[in-house]
């Protein structure tokens, strides 16, 4: 793929982390819930590669907070880091695990990713973000509990999603 596409797309799923959150936060914890900002950036790792991957977890939530103030001040560096480590994690790891099987591939790159950057937002915000106010309960009820449908959602979209696409041949097939 182009550096120009893979420009494009990074852009273009910035976009998306910026608006998509917007109806979702129309709802009362919807963010948390249902994870909105995390779609875009994860399917710009598994697309265009770590750096744009890394690139649009950086940007995304950045621009958002800016914008809208969602994330709030508060959570933003928090949450920067775990979707900067989506977007660098599913690029490397769509990179270099070959299956054989291109669902294979994205599922391993995929949960591979999820489970980085939520260890990275837990260790983080117990060492520095929010040290001595964070514990392994509200890590493990922010990260896996309130956030399961949006964990099933991403686990179901952006397969469907890569797919589509490769079938559309607007991404090749090696993605």
């Amino acid at each position: 793929m182009s550096r120009n596409k893979r420009l494009v797309l990074t852009g273009l799923c910035v976009a998306i982390g910026v608006a998509l959150p917007i109806a979702f936060h129309s709802i009362p914890n919807a963010g948390g819930i249902f994870l909105p900002m995390h779609l875009p950036v994860l399917l710009c790792g598994l697309i265009c590669g770590p750096v744009y991957g890394l690139i649009c977890g950086i940007l995304a939530p950045l621009l958002s907070s800016l914008l809208t103030g969602m994330p709030p001040a508060a959570m933003l560096p928090s949450m920067l880091c775990e979707l900067a480590v989506y977007g660098l994690v599913s690029g490397l790891l769509m990179k270099t695990v070959k299956t054989g099987n291109s669902l294979a591939n994205i599922y391993i790159s995929l949960i591979g990713a999820m489970l980085a950057g939520r260890l990275t937002y837990g260790v983080l915000n117990a060492l520095i973000f929010r040290a001595g106010a964070y514990s392994m309960q509200l890590w493990l009820s922010a990260a896996f509990v309130t956030s399961l449908p949006g964990i099933a959602g991403q686990l179901i979209l952006i397969p469907l999603l890569l797919t589509a696409l490769k079938k559309a041949k607007l991404i090749e097939p090696g993605t």
